[in-house]
């Protein structure tokens, strides 16, 4: 008796790594009309809900006039809201390079696809902080 195979039809996406301080993402975006954003499996507007972050992330999509073309999924972790933001641009820009390298030059000069490098400072021995000494007393 022949055993029946379920085939799934797998979406074609391509996938990149957005970075900014301690903030990872690994985005996908799926060529597809539906134009949805999902983060950590949430829609983008309840885990970004101020209106200027939510902007932040459609960035890239809106410099090349693509909001509707591609849906995208994000999976973001560490740092705080707004280095999550700015990861989850960096993530989506890398991957529309990866989708068609054209996209480069126009968001090369937007600055999404350059990484920001500035990373929280260590804290040094004997001080409270990266550069905060303990208060100085005369007497």
């Amino acid at each position: 008796m022949p055993t029946k195979t379920k085939e799934k039809k797998e979406a074609k996406y391509y996938q990149a790594v957005g970075r900014r301080k301690e903030a990872t993402c690994v985005v996908r975006i799926y060529e597809n009309k539906s134009g949805e954003i999902t983060i950590n499996e949430k829609k983008f507007e309840d885990y970004f809900p101020a209106k200027d972050l939510q902007k932040m992330v459609k960035e890239p999509l809106d410099e090349l006039g693509l909001l509707s073309k591609f849906s995208v999924t994000a999976k973001v972790s560490g740092g705080g809201v707004k280095s999550q933001t700015k990861a989850v641009q960096h993530g989506i820009a890398r991957a529309l390079v990866l989708f068609d390298e054209t996209f480069r030059k126009q968001l090369k000069s937007a600055g999404h696809i350059t990484r920001d490098p500035r990373m929280r400072e260590r804290k040094k021995p004997g001080l409270k902080r990266a550069r905060r000494a303990s208060q100085w007393r005369k007497r």
